[in-house]
């Protein structure tokens, strides 16, 4: 008996099960909504935690460390940064934190902008009025005399007292003639045209910005006096030249144009200038007694052995003594003589000249 066979199509189809597409949907959007709103209430939660830490810098910012607090004097040393400055105020006791100070700087843009300098701040200062001043450079201005008649090398010295700049770097620009011939001059060196006056510097000021203020204030005085100096058939340099030894022979204000009208009528005649303080100005290492041997030893700026001006200022002349150059005394006189006082017995022959140094330099004194 053959086997039974099965029909194919009689076998039992198994259940189809049909989706809900519907319900999917309705999973999908609530799982979203939910998902959303988490989303925004994080966002509104790392907002209000931003307002409220904003809010915390803001007022941290703007109140005092101490409403009774005395003004003291603080420093920023050139190349310090936000971060460092901050730290230092922390310890310094003017703020409380550094680093909510750092972050309201750094919103503020403030941290490339902080300058350098001596700052007199006070406790009762909040911590962005400290920063502001910093950044508007509201440094300490000090007041500095130079001296008439004051040398380059008196003058860096005293800058570098006062702790305006540093007295090395600050001769070291001042006899590079490369940097001289920024200013329109030629020379070797600036000796001469430093102007004495009174200024205000910043504390730690670069030498190169306190040069350019020295210079520019003798351009500021010399300036007007071109058409004199043309007048008077010299150069500037010559002007400022003479104009040196007169401030160093005298410091009697109504000496100067007899003093220079001598070493004109002296250049006039082909006389050597014979002047102490040229000597003086050559020798190294000079201990305050002038001798005799001095005066004999060959440099450029001996003008007991060289014929006319010597190759240039002694030192840095006032206006005075500039125009004492540009308008002497009319004056016969060549010689002059010390009387011990401040002053000086004028002569217009050697033989009087011999006899007020006798007078007045009877001790060994010589003249000029």
């Amino acid at each position: 008996m053959a086997p039974e066979e099965k029909n194919i199509s009689d076998k039992e189809e198994p259940p189809v099960i049909v989706p809900d597409d519907d319900a999917a949907q309705r999973s999908k959007g609530a799982f979203r909504r939910r998902l959303r709103l988490c989303l925004v209430l994080a966002l509104l939660g790392l907002a209000g935690m931003a307002i409220a830490v904003c809010v915390c810098i803001n007022h941290y910012v703007y109140t005092p460390m101490d409403e009774g607090g005395a003004a003291e004097v603080y420093v920023i040393r050139p190349g310090s940064g936000l971060a460092a400055v901050a730290r230092d105020l922390e310890t310094s006791g003017l703020i409380r934190r550094a680093l909510p100070v750092r972050v309201w700087a750094s919103v503020k843009g403030y941290g490339g902008r902080i300058r350098a300098g001596e700052y007199l701040l006070s406790r009762r200062w909040s911590p962005a009025r400290i920063l502001e001043a910093f950044v508007q450079g509201s440094v300490i201005q000090h007041s500095v005399t130079i001296p008439e008649g004051y040398t380059v090398d008196q003058i860096a010295a005293l800058l570098q007292e006062r702790d305006i700049t540093e007295k090395r770097a600050f001769l070291a620009l001042a006899q590079d003639p490369e940097f001289i011939r920024g200013y329109g001059l030629q020379e070797e060196t600036l000796e001469g045209y430093l102007f004495p006056d009174t200024y205000l510097f910043n504390r730690d000021t670069p030498p190169r910005m306190v040069l350019d203020r020295l210079v520019g204030r003798f351009k500021e005085v010399a300036g007007p006096l071109q058409e004199a100096i043309d007048a008077r058939g010299m150069s500037l340099h010559e002007v400022v030249t003479l104009a040196s030894m007169v401030e160093k022979e005298t410091g009697a204000a109504q000496e100067r144009p007899l003093i220079a009208g001598v070493f004109l009528n002296r250049l006039e005649r082909n006389m050597r200038l014979e002047s102490d303080p040229t000597v003086i100005y050559g020798l190294k290492d000079f201990d305050g007694n002038l001798t005799r041997a001095h005066l004999g030893e060959p440099h450029a700026f001996n003008t007991y052995v060289i014929p006319g001006l010597p190759p240039g200022p002694i030192a840095n002349p006032g206006g005075a003594s500039i125009r004492a150059v540009l308008y002497p005394a009319q004056t016969s006189f060549l010689y002059f003589v010390s009387r011990n006082d401040g002053t000086h017995h004028f002569s217009k022959t050697y033989s009087e000249h011999v006899r007020a140094v006798a007078r007045y330099q009877r001790a060994g004194r010589r003249a000029s």
